[in-house]
């Protein structure tokens, strides 16, 4: 059931260029053609500004992205984008099918809880200079999973022939891989997805090198 809410500010997103999750959220905004404004948080600068007490009490778990929506403030990426499918109206971004709601939710799940939390940046600081290795074992072991799951579901996206958020959470996992210099190739399904989403305008204008944050050296 999608339900429209009369909101006269617009949703603020708190999130860094970089960040994964925090794209998956412009990606959102951006199919559903959903205005709002960004205040970025440098998760480098000053050692991170997640983890001043300004942004603790937006976020608790000093983490990004944060939105402010309708009067509440929610973090963690899928949650973010499953109020968004229900309350502004716009393509859904899970299909009304059970079967096909599952499995986007089961590939969100995969990526969201499975692949990207064992390379985000916290983590990979306590790698030290075992960083890019251990990002690759981890992102080839959960693409080694989403491979064949992919080539079961997909159609001309991840589940089917409509975009969901299943492809909102694999590009910005693909530009992970690339960044830690997996070789993609090895998952033809996941690529082809990839190449494909990235066509559509929603990727593009959400896509980190075109935010407002972003560094003039990594610009498009």
């Amino acid at each position: 059931m999608h339900v429209s809410f009369v909101s006269f500010a617009k949703p603020v997103l708190h999130g860094y260029f970089r960040s994964s999750c925090s794209w998956r959220v412009r990606i959102a905004f951006a199919l559903k053609g959903v205005e709002y404004d960004q205040a970025p948080v440098n998760l480098i600068k000053d050692g991170g500004q997640q983890l001043t007490q300004q942004y603790k009490a937006i976020n608790p778990m000093q983490q990004v992205p944060a939105v402010e929506i309708d009067g509440i403030t929610l973090s963690q990426s899928l949650a973010v984008i499953q109020y968004i499918d229900e309350t502004r109206p716009g393509p859904r971004l899970l299909p009304a099918d059970p079967k096909k709601r599952a499995q986007v939710r089961m590939i969100s799940d995969l990526i969201a809880s499975g692949i990207q939390p064992l390379q985000n940046l916290y983590v990979i600081q306590k790698m030290g200079a075992e960083k890019m290795q251990w990002s690759q074992h981890f992102i080839d072991r959960g693409f080694q999973a989403l491979e064949p799951i992919l080539k079961q579901t997909a159609g001309k996206y991840c589940v089917g022939d409509e975009i969901s958020m299943a492809d909102i959470c694999l590009v910005p996992q693909v530009y992970n891989a690339e960044r830690f210099k997996v070789d993609v190739d090895q998952y033809p399904t996941i690529k082809r997805l990839n190449q494909a989403l990235l066509e559509i305008e929603a990727f593009k204008v959400s896509h980190p090198s075109r935010q407002p944050d972003t560094p003039a050296d990594l610009r498009a």
